[in-house]
């Protein structure tokens, strides 16, 4: 049969079968020699007398490090208006990590009740003029197209301590207001760690129970790839004149002449400028 894992606690695995019951399983040693099975997996499972056991791990379509977890469709970048403040460098971060990993970013901005800046304002329309979809909360209320965003998909939560990521769960799922305490203390933990990985039921779908890219880290990420993890560039790529161009000092480079054209938010091009530093940086370092 097949089940996913939903939870996993040292050598007890959760599986959630087709037929959205639970069981626990453990794992056949066969199995070891695959990839370590994470939150998330889709696997094939056996039972014997009421004992069940996963015999296989199926093909993931995307791996998360930090949190573990497999076959994560979504990452919600929570944002707050204010307090903390909004923080274009940090969604624009966040977004390539997410994107990286072959997740779906989706941008979900915070606390509009509070009344919002103008800067933020005019920094969250180009968001919205540009290629990541943009929702927006205030207290108690939701954007309609908020409705069943988790509904059948497993989805991360990443964002500023503060941002609101559980007061935007309950709001999508009221019954889960219990559950969410526990939620809350891990997505706000920082550094902590906790003893087992979990996928938490909400709103019809699953959402991981653990900070999503707790850690900024571009590791991987080449200094020629980078560009075609910024949605808004991906329409202008293969526009320069030199096919190895980084889009930085090149002449004849097809995005900076979107940019100069309005097509690119300036914004967006100035936060591309500072990770590809940190790559360039970091290849200076280590060659």
């Amino acid at each position: 049969m097949k089940a996913r894992i939903v939870k996993i606690v040292s050598k007890d695995y959760t599986l959630q079968l087709e037929d959205g019951s639970r069981v626990v399983a453990s794992m056949m040693g066969k199995v070891r020699r695959q990839d370590r099975p994470v939150a998330g997996d889709l696997v094939e499972a056996e039972e014997t007398d009421g004992v069940y056991a996963v015999s296989k791990i199926l093909p993931r379509h995307s791996r998360l490090i930090r949190p573990a977890v497999a076959n994560v469709d979504q990452a919600l970048i929570v944002m707050s208006v204010k307090d903390p403040d909004f923080s274009t460098a940090l969604i624009d971060r966040l977004s390539v990590l997410i994107r990286f990993a072959d997740v779906s970013p989706v941008l979900i901005v915070t606390k509009c009740d509070l009344g919002i800046p103008p800067e933020t304002e005019a920094a969250i329309r180009e968001y919205e003029a540009g290629a990541i979809p943009v929702l927006r909360t205030a207290k108690d209320t939701l954007d309609p197209e908020l409705a069943g965003i988790l509904k059948g998909k497993i989805s991360v939560l990443t964002g500023q301590s503060g941002a609101g990521k559980s007061s935007l769960l309950n709001t999508l799922d009221p019954t889960f207001r219990l559950a969410t305490q526990e939620i809350s203390k891990a997505l706000g933990r920082g550094k902590h760690t906790t003893r087992h990985n979990e996928l938490h039921e909400v709103d019809g779908g699953l959402v991981a129970d653990t900070p999503g890219f707790s850690s900024i880290d571009f590791t991987g990420i080449t200094k020629y790839e980078l560009a075609s993890l910024i949605p808004d560039f991906v329409p202008y790529l293969g526009s320069c004149r030199f096919n190895d161009c980084i889009h930085q000092n090149e002449p004849g480079c097809g995005i900076k002449k979107a940019v100069e054209e309005g097509k690119i938010s300036r914004t967006r091009y100035n936060n591309y400028l500072q990770i590809l530093q940190i790559i360039l940086d970091r290849k200076e370092k280590y060659i």
